[in-house]
């Protein structure tokens, strides 16, 4: 496992322990995140506080990473999102308040670090699956 490989890692093990400060000491102060709905965040408080939004909204929430990819400062990680949403989740459409439903979803995830953080984050996930599983649109 090289260095970014082990950065991604330590990542997603702070998120599924819901640690705040680790997840934001391991995002650049330049860093960037890119996702669905248009988002696009810079900086290391606004990047971590789109990863601490899904943890309040779904309490419970945990990555399953299924196999990772890496290619010099880039890491790709294929994951399952799965938590239970009791909180509101603010979206780019709007908040959402919470259902009560659990989500279990796929999404996949490129990492850039430099140095010992990470700078870039491009996430991909299914928003119709997310409607969908949270009742929020027909399946």
């Amino acid at each position: 496992m090289g260095k970014a490989s082990r950065i991604a890692s330590d990542w997603v093990a702070a998120f599924n322990d819901h640690d705040e400060e680790k997840l934001r000491a391991l995002a650049a102060d330049n860093a960037i995140i890119e996702a669905p709905g248009e988002v696009r965040l810079e900086g290391g408080d606004a990047t971590t506080g789109y990863a601490t939004g899904w943890l309040r909204a779904f309490p419970d929430a945990k990555i399953t990473v299924h196999d990772a990819l890496e290619s010099g400062d880039w890491v790709v990680q294929p994951f399952t999102f799965k938590g239970t949403h009791t909180e509101t989740l603010a979206s780019p459409s709007g908040d959402i308040p919470a259902t009560n439903r659990t989500l279990v979803g796929r999404a996949v995830q490129l990492v850039r670090v430099d140095e010992d953080a990470i700078v870039e984050t491009q996430l991909y996930f299914d928003q119709v699956q997310i409607l969908e599983q949270l009742g929020l649109m027909p399946e």
